[in-house]
């Protein structure tokens, strides 16, 4: 493919505002596959967590042709918590295509994103999906937009940005709303935008090898693939080159096997030229960040700018009374080599071991993208315990500085107050409020310390109804003691198993955890006490026999549906003194060692 035939753009847009199902209808309206030929849906989405979830976690590659050209997919994260991902792979598009809800316009998370983009001095190209809702408003959409990037410094040539219009699930695209939809065309549309408005990739074939790996994948056959764009030069299977490591080291490698992208597929190549997006391997322990370059005349490319971690856990071995039953991976070697293993793939990812006790400070963009790193390591065989997430500080000028978030609220009118309310006990900070149709729209700015917890909060003061999304906005003065859980919780007395009739007895002083049936242990966390005190109960007190009456006679047990605490709720709930335990077959919740023995 000829350099000038050639088109990288990435793909940016907010959770749920249907990036993925577009780059199906991409893949599927440019002729890729057979007519009779199944496909999955979201076939870029292939981690179980992204199809369970429906968010993008991980940057990943495609392609698709287009007449004479080659029009490379890179698909970037759309939540800022895997913000790290999206710099890196800016560096191999050369253009972005904006993807906008009619109805909601973008979103905090889109304002991150673009901010990268429009730093790399990407043009922007905006579709507005969804245009078949019934409180679509396309022209509103595309003003927010515009006032997105006016508000980001964008240049004017960046301003008149082209736009199109249409339904990802449907299939259609059009050059204007008003238009008459037809299903399953108009894709084109999309493609010839992006052939016009995104140039070709710069870089001479005739310079100096220059390849940065800017994202990693795996091979079970071949190991470590770094995936990455052809900046200068070019290079085929079997050439000596080196690779400039981030610590400024220089190693010679062969290359083994080089891959271009067809669909979502890998294919496999002889040969990369300038501008091609490749995974090459070739280097075991290849890292994100180094440049393949010429042995003769090396030029390493400069190293990504990662924007620092804004929250830390601690990762230890578990040390419960159930501790490896249901884990393969229990001891804090192979915690280490884990940890290890994930900060070569992931650079906004920071391990460091624990001064003064056994485990590992961890240390990340936000409760998300920890949360999906423990999950993953829950479900590849670890058993472990982590901490409450808690906000790095920093100083400057002898003033304490915390990061701060920018939080936009969209609510029925009628659950303002309290969420308002709420977010002032917070010492969150409203700074703009919307209204229209009867929901509202209000943008705070909060200490990311008043978030931990506060989604379930949320939710409950919401009914449910309401979505709150936010960006890391600045750092700003400490803003005092913040009190997140004001209730205490529900602590297990002695080993036992839980009593459908305890149980009952005890779902007056609160919210439980648990079913009856459950093994439980000293220390364990089953509820929330509706006070502020912890209070320790015995969830395996039986009805006693009597002489005048039988243990089962008088009126039926009623149990209220336990609360399903999930892992993020786990990790919002806990306190300084308690822990969560996680293993591949249960989550609990417990209180820390040094906090039993204090009481």
């Amino acid at each position: 493919m000829k350099q000038e035939n050639i088109r990288n753009v990435a793909i940016i847009a907010h959770v749920d505002h249907g990036k993925t199902t577009l780059v199906d209808q991409l893949f599927r309206q440019s002729g890729m596959f057979r007519d009779n030929q199944k496909v999955a849906e979201r076939l870029m989405d292939s981690m179980d967590l992204e199809r369970e979830r429906g968010i993008t976690i991980a940057s990943k590659n495609g392609s698709y042709r287009y007449g004479d050209y080659r029009i490379n997919i890179i698909d970037t994260p759309g939540h800022a918590d895997f913000g790290g991902q999206v710099e890196r792979v800016l560096r191999m598009a050369d253009g972005a295509l904006l993807l906008v809800d009619a109805q909601e316009g973008p979103m905090p998370q889109t304002f991150f994103v673009v901010k990268k983009a429009l730093a790399a001095n990407l043009p922007i190209l905006v579709v507005v999906n969804k245009i078949d809702k019934d409180a679509a408003r396309c022209d509103w959409c595309v003003d927010q937009v515009f006032d997105l990037l006016a508000r980001l410094d964008a240049p004017d040539e960046i301003l008149d940005f082209p736009v199109v219009y249409g339904s990802a699930k449907l299939g259609y695209m059009l050059e204007s709303p008003d238009d008459n939809p037809v299903p399953g065309s108009g894709m084109e549309l999309i493609s010839e935008m992006i052939v016009r408005h995104v140039p070709p990739p710069e870089g001479d074939p005739e310079k100096p090898l220059q390849f940065q790996v800017n994202t990693i994948d795996y091979s079970p056959y071949l190991g470590r693939l770094g995936i990455g764009k052809v900046a200068n030069g070019t290079m085929g299977i079997n050439d000596s080159v080196v690779v400039a490591r981030r610590d400024g080291s220089i190693v010679p490698v062969r290359i083994t096997k080089i891959f271009g992208f067809s669909g979502n597929r890998q294919v496999p190549l002889e040969r990369a030229c300038t501008g091609d997006i490749v995974a090459v391997a070739g280097m075991e322990d290849i890292t994100v960040g180094v440049t393949f370059t010429d042995p003769d005349d090396p030029r390493p490319l400069p190293l990504i700018e990662i924007d620092p971690p804004t929250i830390s856990m601690n990762f230890i071995p578990n040390d419960a009374p159930f501790a490896g039953q249901d884990g393969r991976f229990v001891t804090s070697r192979h915690l280490e080599e884990r940890l290890a293993r994930e900060t070569l793939a992931d650079v906004a990812l920071h391990v460091e071991p624990i001064e003064d006790g056994v485990g590992f400070r961890v240390s990340g963009r936000g409760e998300l993208h920890l949360s999906i790193l423990i999950e993953k390591m829950r479900r590849e065989g670890y058993e472990f315990q982590v901490t409450r997430p808690s906000v790095i500080m920093k100083e400057e000028d002898g003033q304490l500085m915390e990061p701060y978030e920018e939080l936009t609220v969209d609510v029925d009118e009628k659950y303002q107050g309290v969420v308002i309310e709420k977010l002032g006990s917070l010492k969150g900070v409203l700074v703009d409020m919307q209204i229209e149709g009867g929901m509202v729209r209000m943008r705070f700015h909060i200490p990311t310390r008043g978030l931990l917890g506060y989604r379930s909060q949320f939710l409950t003061d919401t009914r449910g109804m309401g979505t709150m999304n936010y960006v890391f906005s600045h750092w700003g003065p400490y803003a005092g003691d913040i009190q997140n859980r004001t209730s205490g919780a529900m602590i297990v007395k002695e080993n036992c198993t839980s009593v459908a009739y305890a149980l009952f007895n005890l779902q007056e002083r609160g919210k439980l955890f648990i079913r009856p049936g459950q093994e439980l242990y000293r220390g364990q966390i089953i509820g929330e006490h509706c006070r502020a005190a912890d209070l320790v109960v015995n969830p395996a007190k039986g009805k006693k026999l009597t002489n005048m009456r039988a243990s089962g006679s008088d009126e039926a047990v009623v149990l209220s549906p336990h609360v399903e605490m999930s892992l993020e709720d786990c990790i919002a709930y806990v306190n300084d003194d308690e822990l969560v335990e996680v293993t591949p077959k249960a989550i609990r919740l417990r209180k820390s060692r040094q906090a039993r023995i204090r009481a």
